[in-house]
């Protein structure tokens, strides 16, 4: 289905991210035994994917794009990676599908390239950020904030700056409300110059592992209550588009698209804000 929402010349491929790039995350062992194929059996079980060229290809273009858009969004306002979210990736390790913590690596090279000094990760996937969390524990330039699933995946859940654990069956009321006093206190609390959102689709009603019971129209609401927040705060936002496994795959390809489209009318917000 063509509609579009996004002009062809507005969407681009990135080159793989490099290897200088990942090691702003991951250790040089891990990613020498990703990029060699030298995964244990238990590694490769943890990440949830056979090894394959493809798949390190893949990982490393998910985590460009998420640079590409972090970089995008200082530039302009707002942008998103249409993938990444790959929030459960340690350093040394990979997990949860995930291979590279794409939204670690970006925040950090954006640090490196002295673009911003703080950012502000806002992560409303299902499951909670663990990985993230881990890798920014003691660096108070990162501020984390996790919206998840009390008893969902990771069953070990790790500390975030700010988490919030929601019961099983949590609908739009609970969530929205629970989120609008998170954001108040992570953008308080920041003192972030670039947020990262991460805008999973599986706290929907009809999502195969979420366990929550969210609408699309409260998906809706919660994708515009953060940026609208963000926007009082006058903060660019570079969004990824996290999980999604609803039993209709309809269902996760409407909620990402109404994603970007509310992300589109933020960016024409703040394209009038600079005129």
């Amino acid at each position: 289905m063509i509609t579009g929402l996004v002009d062809p010349g507005d969407l681009h491929m990135p080159e793989p991210a490099s290897i200088d790039q990942l090691r702003h995350v991951h250790d040089s062992d891990y990613l020498e035994r990703v990029f060699q194929g030298r995964l244990s059996d238990k590694e490769v079980r943890r990440i949830g994917f056979p090894w394959s060229a493809q798949l390190v290809e893949r990982s490393r273009r998910s985590v460009a794009a998420t640079i590409c858009a972090s970089r995008a969004a200082v530039e302009e306002g707002v942008s998103a990676n249409l993938a990444g979210g790959t929030h459960h990736a340690y350093p040394d390790h990979g997990e949860g599908y995930y291979v590279f913590n794409d939204v670690a690596i970006a925040a950090r090279t954006m640090q490196a390239e002295g673009i911003v000094h703080g950012v502000l990760i806002l992560d409303c996937d299902v499951h909670q950020g663990n990985g993230t969390a881990a890798i920014f524990a003691s660096d108070p330039s990162v501020f984390t904030f996790s919206i998840h699933g009390e008893k969902n995946f990771p069953f070990h859940k790790e500390h975030s700056d700010l988490d919030i654990a929601l019961p099983d069956k949590a609908d739009d009321r609970t969530y929205l409300a629970a989120l609008d006093s998170g954001l108040q206190v992570s953008i308080a609390r920041a003192r972030a110059e670039l947020v990262i959102y991460l805008a999973g689709a599986d706290p929907f009603m009809g999502d195969r592992l979420g366990r929550l019971a969210l609408s699309k129209p409260g998906l809706t609401r919660r994708d515009r209550l953060v940026l609208d927040y963000c926007r009082a705060a006058r903060l660019p936002v570079a969004i990824t588009m996290a999980g999604g496994y609803a039993r209709q795959i309809e269902d996760t390809v409407d909620i990402h698209y109404q994603t970007v489209q509310i992300a589109l009318e933020y960016a024409t917000f703040q394209e009038r804000l600079r005129k």
